[in-house]
């Protein structure tokens, strides 16, 4: 390659992650537009898309600054950043109630500083993707017999990491982000090189431990309250989403108003701001619900193809990174997002019981939107800092040949 062409490619301009960033200016166009329509049924005082805009300049501005910031130095501070968001989650566990740390929707999972508000959980989502990556490069960088007692060892070193902000967060009262953590722990140890030999009795026991919670919870609910100490009444959560209409007045009100809107909205939807059926915080976690009564089923799988698009194109970058740090984080990312969508969408539809995830970088809210716009400052770090003489695009090209 001539040395023109090495300059050409090395200009800043190319090592842009272009197409990234146009999804997400698609996405975030996609959420300001939503939530404005939302706002349509008088139910809010303020115009949260305007705050939604605001949400994602400053999340633009973040995931420039870390862009800047090399994918080998984000690895040398993730450590730190572990333990400071770490110290975050246990101080709300261990201080009362407070104006700065207040009991929101039944959980104290927030600072509060005057009119803005930081969830360290949400942040904790993405320093977990970073601290995995790291643990299972450098194990494997300085495993040079690998073996089953290896895999095993990195195993271990994979939950012993995870379990302190599972079980910081779980106590907070947070179910949804616990849920998708261990999602992107599953994602994560698909790819560390782990042998199938263990992870797939470990995966055949998580699925059968889990069903026989849940068909425990539907035939002998009494067995969980003697065993686990979960009462009745906190299992309606689950019987609502089983059977919504029976629960109607009460547990399963926002699944059966979330199906009526889908519903109504049949294959082209009632059009923009057009939305007629009642759902309380339609513009948080069932922001799907407005898509599809608006814009319809049409609308709805617009939206899903969008979302597919990013995956394939964070499995397409994962493929091109040169780091093995780079290469996990990318997929530990993309296992997040995939679980958002499905959880939520299906949460909305009756597939999957809610548990208050919201739909990415579509739903409002600041925090959340903030620590996915961290993740992609990571993202388009890796591909800034890619020390190839040729774009990404031409490293997928490359890889293929």
């Amino acid at each position: 390659m001539s040395t023109s062409r090495q300059l050409k490619n090395n200009h800043w301009v190319r090592r842009i992650d272009w197409i990234l960033i146009g999804i997400l200016v698609l996405l975030a166009i996609v959420s300001v537009t939503i939530i404005n329509s939302a706002m349509g049924g008088g139910q809010y005082s303020a115009n949260f898309s305007i705050r939604q805009i605001l949400y994602y300049i400053l999340g633009g501005i973040i995931a420039l600054l870390i862009m800047l910031v090399s994918p080998k130095k984000l690895m040398k501070y993730t450590y730190s950043l572990y333990f400071i968001l770490c110290m975050g989650l246990f101080i709300l566990i261990i201080i009362p109630e407070t104006p700065i740390t207040p009991i929101i929707n039944g959980a104290k999972s927030w600072y509060k500083f005057g009119p803005i508000s930081v969830q360290p959980s949400e942040f904790m989502k993405i320093v977990l993707i970073l601290a995995l990556a790291k643990l299972i490069s450098r194990h494997n960088q300085f495993t040079f017999n690998k073996s089953l007692e290896t895999d095993f060892k990195l195993l271990f070193k994979i939950i012993g990491i995870s379990i302190i902000p599972m079980a910081l967060i779980l106590l907070q009262n947070d179910l949804g982000t616990t849920l998708v953590i261990c999602a992107i722990i599953v994602g994560v140890m698909i790819v560390s090189g782990i042998s199938w030999k263990i992870l797939a009795p470990l995966f055949i026991a998580a699925i059968v431990f889990a069903s026989t919670i849940i068909l425990s919870i539907i035939y002998s609910p009494s067995l969980i309250e003697n065993t686990l100490g979960i009462k009745t009444y906190q299992l309606g959560r689950i019987n609502s989403w089983l059977d919504p209409y029976t629960y109607s007045n009460g547990d399963g009100y926002h699944l059966t108003e979330s199906l009526k809107a889908i519903g109504s909205g049949q294959l082209f939807g009632k059009g923009f701001n057009h939305g007629e059926v009642y759902i309380p915080e339609n513009h948080t976690d069932f922001i799907f619900s407005v898509i599809g009564e608006e814009f319809g089923f049409i609308g709805s799988v617009v939206i899903i193809l969008i979302f597919l698009a990013l995956i394939f194109h964070l499995v397409r970058l994962a493929t091109t990174s040169e780091l093995p740090f780079s290469k996990l984080f990318i997929i530990g990312y993309a296992s997040l997002i995939l679980f958002h969508v499905l959880q939520n969408v299906g949460m909305t539809i009756q597939l999957l019981p809610i548990t208050g995830i919201p739909l990415p970088f579509i739903s409002y809210g600041g925090s959340s939107l903030w620590s996915l716009m961290c993740g992609i400052g990571v993202l388009l770090s890796i591909t800034y800092h890619q020390s190839k003489q040729y774009s990404p695009d031409e490293a997928f090209i490359r890889s293929k040949n």
